[in-house]
């Protein structure tokens, strides 16, 4: 009979919650604050507890990580369309799978028996620094594997879109990003962000402007935002209402323009 340590249970599972965490937002482009990762990761460590939970019937076991995860994907990258948070959903457990599988073949390769696995929960009895190897090297591998195949696994997408204004068409590109969730806060629309410099002959001093607050890696702010008179994706009229938000110098690149992927209907 093998003895769990609260204390390496939690380390662990905080060090490999933490980068699982964060390669998910790597893969997803999901802009969120470290501080949130390190708040999911904390959380996530404390649901490791249920190793001492007696062992569970599959289908509750399943249910039970399943609502777990679910939990830490909204604590961690707050709220989002359902679209947006089952794909979030179905990379974090991917990438648990794969970290399990990539530790489990280390430890066979080395025929350490140490493993105790109960309703979906490891716990290796090893040294704290020998866990941040491992977790490290499972970490670059997957960042190396996403590096190199990003751009089938996640295929980068660009949009040409046409946005009408005052009877003014505006013609530009747009990247679609899995991450830009941004919504107008009364109306719940979706928010095309875009160069304020793509509108340079639109007259805004007498317009109305919807206020929407965004949160990035580089910081907290307000954009102002417009409800498009008409919005046209790839040639095809796109019958929603949907707001333009005007950023100055955020976007680099040739793509001045960001747009979600609820708007283009890719669900």
């Amino acid at each position: 009979m093998h003895t769990i340590y609260i204390d390496i249970l939690l380390f662990i599972n905080l060090v490999i919650d933490f980068l699982i965490l964060d390669i998910t937002k790597v893969i997803l482009s999901i802009n969120v604050k470290y501080k949130k990762i390190f708040i999911g990761s904390i959380v996530s460590s404390l649901f490791s507890l249920i190793i001492f939970l007696p062992n569970l019937l599959p289908i509750f076991n399943f249910l039970l990580n399943i609502t777990i995860s679910a939990l830490i994907i909204l604590l961690t990258y707050g709220r989002c369309t359902l679209n947006t948070f089952i794909k979030r959903l179905i990379c974090y457990i991917g990438i648990n799978i794969i970290f399990a599988g990539i530790i489990t073949a280390i430890f066979s390769l080395n025929k350490f028996e140490n493993i105790i696995v109960n309703n979906g929960t490891f716990y290796f009895d090893i040294s704290p620094i020998l866990l941040i190897i491992l977790t490290l090297i499972c970490y670059i591998i997957l960042y190396i594997g996403k590096r190199i195949l990003g751009k089938q696994i996640i295929a980068e997408k660009i949009c040409n879109i046409t946005a009408v204004l005052d009877g003014n068409s505006y013609i530009f590109n747009a990247k679609v990003d899995t991450g830009c969730d941004l919504r107008e806060p009364f109306s719940n629309k979706p928010v095309i962000i875009a160069e304020k410099t793509i509108f340079s002959t639109l007259n805004l001093n007498n317009k109305q402007f919807r206020l929407v607050p965004f949160n990035s890696l580089g910081g907290e702010g307000i954009l102002k935002a417009i409800k498009l008179d008409k919005l046209f994706i790839d040639n095809t009229l796109i019958n929603k209402e949907i707001y333009v938000g005007f950023c100055e110098n955020i976007l680099k690149g040739d793509v001045k323009a960001l747009i979600s992927n609820d708007i283009i209907g890719d669900e």
